[in-house]
């Protein structure tokens, strides 16, 4: 054991094994305990596996026991004699061999050759290596306070947002896609860069053939102006509008799918018209000013989901010229009620006899989630009705509503009536439709009002996704389309 004296180190006197002598470095205390003694300390930690704790228990144990040699070499794998947290204690004030990382030591000492019989070259490269290892610490260490000083930021972040939206009651800016990093959304655009997705949609006759004859039907509208497409995916509205005598269309995407929809507009000799960026709009800068026209294709199903709206906003307010427009310029959410009782118990009674065995308590993870499908028509019991929307409320709406349980949208352009509809007494789209399933199906009559609010809102955890509360009958019912 040592103690430091005038930067000496003492072996400190013990019962009959030790001595007392004076050394100038832990190196040559811990060769003298294996000489003189024949204990080693490297061994030691080695037989029991000792961690940088245990390593320092058993220095401390030693001091403070001053146990012979014997009673340290005939110890038994378990348990350790200096397991007592109190042995974490120091013994020595600036003790040297707590300053001293095991696992270097171990390092250090080559089976057959002592610490102090290391050459000058020897201890020079294991000082080196050591002088490696404590800068890798520090370098690790380093980025670990970077990372946890980012953390803190963020958390700073969002306590001011949370207690903003205390103070206000809204939600300001908070769950925008514009607020969202580019690696949060990735999975987002990463689902359009696969051909799939764009397949589906351009076979969608309704949904293209409805853009491209309001396109081409009147070349009026875009006539030498200035276009640009949000979210152009494979170009096919750019194109659309660049055959409508467009000047210029600007092509906007931030999914992969971008580089194939340069190549289509090479293939189709349209390059000097539209020129295609990739990034997310909120991100990027257009090389105009203005553009005179703002086409998309942004709707997902029940009209909002995906939250894409937000883009074609931010890009309405940051590049539209004065008396500029955006297409489609109308759309609109129905609401129909629908009684199926084939669909209720396959998918919610189901739950209560499954081969014999009560699983009931499955269905408040089934009930909650909204179900995209195409409904049959014959199974409507009331005519869709349109929900009015206060635009005032800007964190989600609230509307009055006449029946539950499925939405449809439409799309307009108001001037040339030009228009589509995903409802299911009309052509399936790929939208198909949105169908909110209740637990207890509500009794009604034939003529009687169903009244109730709904309310949508984005998922704050993620802004592209959906919230849709219905309070109906003294029931309140949340859903989430995700």
């Amino acid at each position: 054991t040592t103690k430091t004296t005038s930067d000496l180190i003492i072996v400190s006197s013990l019962p009959e094994d030790f001595d007392t002598q004076l050394l100038s470095s832990v190196p040559s205390t811990l060769q003298h305990c294996t000489a003189e003694h024949q204990v080693n300390l490297v061994d030691l930690i080695r037989k029991h596996k000792l961690d940088d704790y245990g390593y320092i228990k058993m220095i401390n144990f030693i001091r403070s026991k001053k146990c012979d040699a014997s009673s340290l070499t005939g110890l038994p794998d378990a348990p350790l004699p200096w397991e007592s947290e109190d042995f974490l204690r120091p013994v020595l004030q600036d003790d040297p061999l707590l300053q001293t990382d095991p696992e270097e030591l171990c390092d250090s000492e080559r089976p057959g050759l002592s610490t102090c019989q290391l050459s000058g070259a020897e201890s020079h490269d294991a000082l080196h290596r050591r002088a490696q290892a404590a800068e890798e610490r520090a370098c690790r260490s380093e980025e670990a306070l970077a990372r946890a000083m980012d953390d803190l930021h963020k958390l700073k972040l969002l306590a001011q947002g949370l207690v903003l939206n205390a103070e206000t009651g809204k939600s300001g800016n908070l769950g925008t896609v514009a607020e969202l990093r580019e690696d949060e959304d990735e999975a987002y655009f990463s689902s359009y860069g696969h051909y799939g997705i764009h397949e589906e949609m351009l076979k969608d006759k309704v949904r293209t053939e409805s853009y491209r004859d309001f396109m081409y039907r009147n070349p009026e509208v875009f006539r030498d102006k200035v276009v640009l497409d949000v979210g152009c995916g494979t170009g096919i509205l750019s194109m659309f509008a660049a055959r409508s005598g467009a000047k210029k269309v600007i092509a906007v995407d931030q999914s992969e799918i971008i580089y194939q929809a340069m190549d289509i507009v090479r293939s189709n000799q349209l390059e000097d018209k539209i020129t295609l960026i990739k990034g997310r709009i909120e991100d990027i800068n257009l090389p105009v000013e203005n553009v005179d026209i703002i086409i998309s294709e942004w709707m997902g199903y029940f009209l909002l989901f995906e939250s894409m709206l937000d883009s074609v906003l931010h890009a309405r307010d940051l590049y539209l010229a004065d008396n500029g427009s955006v297409y489609p310029d109308l759309c609109n959410i129905s609401l129909a009620a629908v009684g199926d009782t084939q669909k209720h118990q396959d998918r919610i009674a189901f739950w209560d006899d499954v081969y014999g065995f009560n699983m009931a308590c499955m269905k408040k993870a089934v009930v909650p989630e909204a179900v995209v499908e195409v409904v049959k028509e014959d199974t409507l019991i009331s005519e869709p009705t349109v929900i009015q929307v206060n635009s005032r409320l800007v964190p989600g709406f609230c509307a009055a509503l006449v029946c539950a349980v499925l939405d449809l949208f439409s799309c307009h352009v108001l001037s040339l009536q030009v228009m589509f509809s995903t409802g299911p007494q009309v052509t399936k789209t790929h939208w198909k439709q949105t169908v909110f399933l209740l637990e207890r199906p509500v009794p009604v009559q034939a003529g009687e009002e169903l009244k109730g609010k709904i309310t949508v809102r984005k998922n704050k955890k993620d802004p592209r996704s959906l919230l849709v509360t219905f309070d109906l009958r003294d029931r309140k019912l949340t859903y989430s389309l995700q």
